[in-house]
C-alpha cells in the first residue's frame, strides 16, 4: 500500500508543478481556463477537487509541444505525466479496478 501511496504523492507533485507551470505562461492560462470553464479566481478551490489535477496533466498530455515544454522546463520525462496522470483520482481508464 505505501507504494501506491508513493505512487499518488509522486503524481500529485509533477501535476502542481504542470498547475505551477500552466498557471506562468500567459498563453496557456487563459486556454486552460477557456477550455476547463474555471475562473482564475477559483483555481485555487478547484484543485481541491477530485479529479481536478488528473485534468491537468490531460491538458498538458493533449498538446505534444506543451508536453515537451513542460517536461524540458520541470526536468521531467514526457513518459512520467503519463503515469503520473493513471496513478491519480479519474485519471486512469480502469475505473472498475479502482481503489
Amino acid at each position: 500500500m505505501a507504494n501506491a501511496a508513493s505512487m499518488r504523492e509522486e503524481a500529485e507533485t509533477i501535476a502542481v508543478r504542470a498547475l505551477g507551470f500552466v498557471a506562468a505562461d500567459p498563453e496557456l492560462l487563459p486556454r486552460f481556463l477557456a477550455i476547463t470553464g474555471i475562473e482564475a479566481s477559483a483555481i485555487r478551490r478547484a484543485a481541491a477537487e477530485p479529479g481536478f489535477l488528473a485534468g491537468v496533466l490531460q491538458f498538458i498530455l493533449a498538446h505534444e509541444p506543451t508536453l515537451l515544454r513542460f517536461a524540458e522546463e520541470t526536468g521531467t520525462p514526457p513518459a512520467s505525466v503519463g503515469k503520473a496522470l493513471r496513478a491519480l483520482p479519474l485519471g486512469g481508464d480502469d475505473h472498475e479496478h479502482s481503489i
